[in-house]
């Protein structure tokens, strides 16, 4: 029931951080919950299921953004590697930066991060209104560190496919991240980018796509 509101009203959660840390800049620091959760739940097994599962602000994005999105295909650019490098790169840069000229001071450590997180979600909110409502999440540095870390040591969570899909297709044209499920037939979603949105699984007319909790990939 919990998860359930979550999944509806977490947004509400983004957006209250946005209104109060404007009210006292010391509140944003509360921030580096997002920026440590997603990879602590990676380390847990869980690959990127904080990505779709927990976010707030990609729960913003799922709920508001999806609404005037037109669920386009992300370009294969902001998905590679190089890309996604830079991105890691740049952000961990600035956000040392900020961290280092305001040392000692709580109210300038809260606008670094209340700065990174409204210039980012400014970016993903245009791009969004482009192609589909996570083109963020296909190169956030968080995300991309989390993929990172379920790549190497493997999700004990993962979907599955079984042997009823018919490779319509349904699943590919659902998922913001641009995996394909039906190639993975008789198996296990390798794709490390897989966020759990379960997108796939309510579009799979056969009910051919389930989560798995037994079977580990590596």
């Amino acid at each position: 029931m919990v998860k359930e509101l979550y999944k509806k009203y977490g947004y509400l959660i983004f957006l209250t951080f946005l209104i109060l840390s404007l009210f006292d800049m010391r509140f944003a620091i509360i921030a580096i919950i997002c920026m440590v959760a997603p990879i602590a739940v990676a380390f847990s097994g869980k690959g990127r299921y904080w990505c779709g599962n927990y976010c707030p602000r990609g729960n913003f994005y799922e709920n508001v953004l999806s609404r005037f999105s037109p669920k386009k295909k992300v370009p294969k650019f902001l998905k590679s590697k190089l890309f996604r490098a830079f991105m890691v790169l740049f952000i961990i840069f600035n956000f040392s930066m900020g961290l280092y000229k305001n040392w000692g001071n709580l109210y300038g450590i809260g606008f670094v991060f209340y700065k990174i997180i409204v210039i980012t979600s400014i970016i993903g909110i245009i791009l969004g209104l482009f192609y589909n409502q996570r083109t963020w999440c296909n190169f956030c540095p968080m995300g991309t560190l989390s993929a990172v870390v379920a790549k190497i040591k493997g999700r004990k969570v993962n979907l599955e496919v079984n042997n009823s899909c018919v490779s319509c297709g349904l699943c590919t044209k659902a998922c913001p991240m641009g995996i394909s499920p039906k190639e993975y037939k008789e198996g296990l979603v390798e794709d490390s980018d897989c966020i759990f949105c379960k997108k796939c699984v309510y579009k799979c007319p056969k009910d051919s796509i389930e989560i798995n909790l037994d079977r580990k990939n590596k």
